[in-house]
């Protein structure tokens, strides 16, 4: 197969969540968007008409599920159903943001494990593969029966950080959490850096509490996450860090959701520069001082190319974004 029949076999949509990062993955994998319209009616449900053939293509959906989670699920669900029902020969979902993904497991009696759910019905619908960004826990890679590749982003962090000359001993990469430390430990392996932990606690008056395991003093310090949503727990972090003599605070986290009133709470913590991708679309009334977002569409784009070619994904895992 010739490298043009290749690219004729290959179909990008792209559905309502974030259509800017999918005309830039398309662009990066040299195709143009393929053409479909979502219509909602006055009841709230929603029709897909795809206006092209896919019969026999290989055809990659580009839609995360976030904020209206519920309805970019569901626009997903209708247009892989739309797909198969068209022919298309194989149905690749890719999610810049898997929405569910902190539902992952019982922590009290009577939960759901919602993320399984969301799993199950993509597989039902006719998924035939799942690429993904910075799953909340990678172990959730293990509730689909289909290939799921799931992309770091502390690759991409790690140049932005080097290119600022934000590197060396005099740097310490923090996890506000506890259950954050392989990705900064990961992060501090590109920067030469050390690392802190941040244990944090909510008291019985329902203020935040933490306390810092590590030497901060004097340092310049990179809060990283995968995800901020309302803002509290990084913030949180940053004024617990400056009150232990930090000297500058950046903050990273792979997914800005940003919700509620987190642009004020960001605004009020003591950071430099926070950092996120944007693997989910920025709302346009929200404001954040300092804020930097960085293209995830280079990497998502070359996955792409190298599933449709057979290629090994493993260089991706060390990827620099140049």
């Amino acid at each position: 197969m010739t490298n043009s029949d290749k690219e004729s076999n290959l179909k990008i949509f792209s559905l309502s969540s974030n259509q800017e990062l999918a005309k830039q993955i398309a662009n990066v994998v040299g195709v143009e968007l393929g053409k479909c319209t979502v219509q909602q009616f006055s009841d709230g449900e929603l029709s897909i008409n795809i206006e092209e053939s896919v019969r026999g293509a290989n055809v990659y959906i580009i839609q995360g599920t976030s904020y209206p989670v519920n309805d970019h699920l569901l626009e997903l669900l209708i247009m892989i159903d739309a797909l198969k029902r068209a022919s298309a020969k194989t149905i690749n979902v890719v999610m810049p943001y898997f929405g569910y993904a902190r539902q992952d497991r019982i922590a009290k009696p009577r939960e759901p494990i919602t993320a399984k759910l969301v799993a199950d019905l993509l597989e039902k619908a006719g998924t035939t593969r799942v690429l993904t960004l910075d799953l909340h826990t990678v172990q959730l890679q293990g509730f689909f029966d289909i290939p799921v590749d799931n992309l770091f982003t502390m690759p991409l962090f790690g140049p932005h950080f080097q290119k600022e000359h934000v590197t060396g001993e005099d740097i310490v990469i923090v996890s506000p959490k506890n259950s954050g430390i392989i990705r900064a430990r990961v992060l501090a392996k590109y920067l030469d850096a050390s690392l802190a932990i941040i244990d944090q606690w909510v008291d019985e008056e329902g203020i935040n509490q933490g306390y810092v395991i590590g030497e901060v003093t004097g340092k310049t310090c990179i809060l990283v996450d995968d995800i901020i949503n309302t803002g509290t727990t990084i913030a949180v972090a940053a004024t617990i860090l400056n009150a232990n003599g930090a000297k500058e605070i950046y903050g990273c986290a792979s997914h800005g959701i940003f919700c509620g009133d987190a642009a004020t709470t960001l605004n009020k913590a003591p950071f430099k520069e926070i950092v996120v991708t944007d693997s989910v679309a920025l709302r346009d009334d929200v404001t954040i001082n300092h804020l930097n977002v960085i293209t995830c569409s280079d990497l998502m784009g070359d996955a792409i190319r190298r599933i449709h070619e057979n290629v090994a994904m493993s260089p991706l895992f060390g990827y620099h974004n140049k």
